[in-house]
């Protein structure tokens, strides 16, 4: 059920941290049983930022491959979602469009809804390409997920990014169809201004996700969309990949189908790969999972993949994309799997050290030591503004 518009995701590129902690040394140093984040919910290990890396570092290494591909005279439009806002005011996207050499006749905005802002961007990209096919869009989805040390949600952190170019004739992903669209107003997860690691309420982030689930599902069914058994995967929001199982589960038992194990798995197992050794990426975590899912998938050539996007507080969409014939040479699966196996292995202590690591707030400057071997360096602090280095 195409809608003929033929827009969608042309372009995906993915960037995360530095270093990794292996949730054996959490484990280790906790007294935790490791089966309890290996099983229980599904993590192996999490990335995490080096001194010198942040949401713009890692959306600017994200996306500098699309740009290195496709050019960027057609890019009229940046769209930066995060929830890990390093500015009330300027958008990290307009450092990235620095850093990246973007043309000045741009415009570039920032959007925030918890882990829901980077399908706001998407679909907010649809309709200015649909307004002029001849424009593309560059969408990052940029996070580093923060708790605080010892806290029950510690174990789900992670860092990422994900650059997806939005354009007409789309050579991977063509969004089809109505949106199923669900707010409601919960304090399941917040992070007020005054707090670098966000508070959260477990079991009412994982009730309000799944009551997410269910309404914005009865929406896009409402809206026309297609039948739960017309989809061949769905990618999930992962703040752990248990939940993308969780969520499933319940909505294919909502939808009174059947709910065994092994079709839940043969319908979203590919698309944890990715976040279950990254961790939580907020906004990116979605589009990470299809990432992992288009790169190990056999052949997804003109079947459909169902797309549930959650972010707290709350705001869930579900859509529908088509996988474009094709769409394998286009991939990026080696540079993917290098960009999480490059990454260099934390012991319990240096991940505490980097995580209590803070800048002074009186304006002066502080550079950051050199850890990040990417393209990318945040620099420091001077005078107040935050410095960039392109290396």
């Amino acid at each position: 059920m195409s809608s003929g518009s033929g827009i969608g995701i042309h372009d995906l590129s993915l960037a995360t941290t530095e270093f990794v902690l292996p949730h054996a040394a959490l484990a280790a140093y906790n007294g935790t049983e490791l089966g309890k984040y290996h099983v229980g919910i599904g993590q192996e290990s999490m990335s995490v930022p080096a001194a010198d890396e942040d949401i713009v570092t890692l959306g600017a290494a994200a996306a500098a491959p699309i740009v290195e591909r496709h050019g960027s005279e057609r890019i009229r439009t940046v769209v930066f979602a995060t929830e890990s806002s390093i500015d009330q005011a300027k958008s990290a996207g307009v450092y990235v469009h620095s850093l990246l050499g973007l043309p000045s006749a741009a415009r570039v905005v920032e959007l925030k809804q918890a882990c829901y802002g980077a399908t706001a961007g998407l679909q907010f990209a649809l309709g200015l390409v649909a307004r002029d096919p001849s424009q593309q869009v560059l969408v990052i989805a940029s996070d580093v997920s923060k708790y605080e040390l010892d806290s029950p949600g510690e174990a789900t952190q992670g860092a990422a990014a994900v650059a997806m170019l939005v354009s007409a004739d789309p050579a991977l992903v063509r969004i089809d169809g109505p949106s199923g669209l669900f707010t409601a107003d919960v304090m399941d997860f917040w992070r007020p201004n005054y707090r670098d690691a966000a508070l959260v309420d477990g079991q009412e982030s994982i009730s309000a996700y799944l009551q997410a689930v269910e309404g914005c599902w009865k929406d896009y069914s409402g809206q026309g969309g297609r039948g739960l058994e017309e989809f061949a995967a769905f990618c999930y929001h992962q703040p752990f990949t248990k939940m993308a199982f969780k969520a499933h589960r319940h909505l294919l038992n909502y939808g009174g189908l059947d709910t065994d194990q092994d079709v839940i798995a043969a319908a979203i197992g590919q698309s944890t790969a990715y976040n279950r050794v990254i961790g939580n990426s907020y906004t990116a975590s979605v589009y990470l999972g299809l990432a992992a899912l288009l790169d190990q998938a056999q052949d997804l050539s003109g079947q459909a993949i169902g797309f549930l996007s959650y972010g707290s507080g709350s705001v869930a969409e579900f859509f529908a994309g088509e996988v474009v014939p094709g769409y394998k040479e286009r991939l990026r699966t080696a540079e993917n799997l290098a960009a999480i196996e490059r990454r260099t292995e934390l012991d319990y202590a240096g991940y505490r050290q980097l995580h209590e690591r803070s800048f002074p707030t009186d304006g002066g400057d502080y550079p950051t030591p050199v850890q990040n071997g990417g393209q990318f360096r945040f620099a420091g602090l001077r005078g107040h503004k935050r410095i960039y280095e392109r290396r």
